[in-house]
C-alpha cells in the first residue's frame, strides 16, 4: 500500500506529544518534512524522530509532490490561514482545536473545504476516546432516555498557561479558558448528543485573575515562565447556559478560581439514568432499578484517543468516507463559544434565527 507523506506544520508541545508519536506508529505513514518558524525545532524534529526534512516556511510545501496531508499544530492565530492554503493547493488536513479564533474565521475554512472537496478534520480528539463513545452509544441507544440537562465543569485553582504569552493573547489564541479547555468539553457534549443546533445562548467570561501578571500567585505553570510585560485580556473563567434542540447545556470553567478545588467532568442528566464522565477519564452511570438506586462504574479496555484521532484521518485518506470530527461538526462548537463571548460582550442573551 502508497504510504501517505505527511507534513507536520508547527513542531510544539501538541505535534511532539500526540501528532508525531501517533504517526510513527502508523505503518501506512512517511512524515516527509517537519516545519516551524523556529527553524532549530524543525531540525531538532528531524534529528529526534530520524525521518524527514526541516523547513521554516509553510509555503514551501504547498506544491510539494512529497505531502499528501499536513497536521497543523500551530497557534490558534494561523490555524485558518495555514489550513486553508494546503486545502487549496489539494493536499488534506488535520488541523488542531479550536478550528480557529473565531466563528468567522472557522465558516471561512468550512466553505474551502466544501470548494475543494479536501478533507478538513478539527483535532477534537475525545470524540476518539473509549469512554466517550461508550457514552455515545448508550445515549443513542436510548438507555438514559431524553437527555435534556448537560451540565460541565472544568474548574482549576491557579492553571493560567503561559501567561502573557501567546495563551493569554487575544490577537493569538482568540480566547483564554473557554477557547483553551471548553472547547473539548462542549465538543464532547456536542458529539455524544448529536450535534444539536444551539438555539440561545447566555454568558458571561471574566478576566480578573490574570490581569495582575506580576502578582498572580501560582504553584506551577505549564507553557510558563510568566512573561512579565507581556499581554492578558482573554477570559480566566467563563459561565453559560446554551439552549438547544437537544438538551440545555449549562457550564462553569476556569483557567483560574480562588477556590481550591478542579473539577473536570460533565455531567449527562437523563430521564431514566444519569452518567457522570471524569474528563480524561471513565464515567459513573446512575439509574435505578426494582425500587433500588443503582450506581456503576464499567471497566473495559481502553486505546490512544489520539493515535485513534490520527489513525482515522489516514484510513479517511486512503478509503475515503466521513468523519466525526469534521469542519461541518467543528463550526457547531466554534459558534456556541462565539455566541458566549458575544454575549458576554452585550450583557444580554443571543439568539440563533
Amino acid at each position: 500500500m502508497k504510504k501517505v507523506k505527511i507534513a507536520v506544520i508547527g513542531c510544539g508541545t501538541i505535534a511532539n506529544n500526540a501528532h508525531i508519536p501517533a504517526y510513527l506508529k502508523n505503518p501506512n505513514v512517511e512524515i516527509t518534512y517537519f516545519c516551524d518558524i523556529i527553524a532549530q525545532r524543525a531540525q531538532d524534529a528531524v534529528e529526534k524522530y530520524g525521518c524527514g526534512k526541516a523547513v521554516e516556511d509553510y509555503r514551501e510545501l504547498l506544491n510539494s509532490d512529497e505531502v499528501d496531508a499536513v497536521s497543523v499544530c500551530t497557534p490558534n492565530n494561523v490555524h485558518a490561514e495555514i489550513a486553508m492554503a494546503f486545502l487549496r493547493a489539494g493536499k488534506d488536513v488535520l488541523c488542531e482545536k479550536p478550528a480557529a479564533r473565531t466563528y468567522s474565521e472557522a465558516l471561512e475554512m468550512q466553505k474551502v473545504q466544501h470548494e475543494t472537496g479536501r478533507i478538513l478534520t478539527i483535532g477534537v480528539c475525545n470524540r476518539f476516546n473509549t469512554a466517550v463513545n461508550r457514552i455515545k452509544k448508550a445515549i443513542d441507544a436510548g438507555e438514559l432516555g431524553e437527555v435534556y440537562h448537560v451540565y460541565i465543569s472544568f474548574r482549576s485553582h491557579r492553571s493560567i498557561p503561559g501567561l502573557g504569552g501567546a495563551f493569554t493573547t487575544k490577537a493569538i489564541a482568540g480566547g483564554g479558558a473557554l477557547i483553551d479547555w471548553g472547547v473539548h468539553f462542549l465538543d464532547i457534549v456536542m458529539y455524544c448528543c448529536g450535534d444539536p443546533a444551539p438555539k440561545t445562548v447566555s454568558g458571561t467570561a471574566f478576566s480578573k485573575l490574570g490581569k495582575d501578571i506580576e502578582g498572580y500567585t501560582y504553584l506551577d505553570m505549564w507553557a510558563g515562565p510568566p512573561v512579565k510585560d507581556g499581554i492578558y485580556d482573554v477570559d480566566d473563567s467563563v459561565t453559560a447556559l446554551i439552549r438547544t434542540e437537544g438538551p440545555v447545556i449549562t457550564l462553569n470553567g476556569a483557567w483560574a478560581q480562588n477556590i481550591g478545588k478542579d473539577e473536570m467532568y460533565i455531567d449527562f442528566i437523563g430521564d431514566k439514568a444519569g452518567i457522570r464522565l471524569q474528563y480524561g477519564g471513565n464515567y459513573t452511570l446512575y439509574t435505578t432499578k426494582d425500587g433500588a438506586l443503582v450506581e456503576s462504574n464499567p471497566r473495559y479496555p481502553t486505546t490512544n484517543h489520539y493515535e485513534n484521532e490520527i489513525n482515522a484521518f489516514v484510513d479517511q485518506i486512503l478509503n475515503g468516507g466521513q468523519s466525526p470530527a469534521s469542519i461541518d461538526n467543528a463550526v457547531i462548537t466554534s459558534q456556541i463559544m462565539q455566541a458566549i463571548y458575544d454575549s458576554s460582550d452585550a450583557g444580554k442573551e443571543v439568539s440563533f434565527g
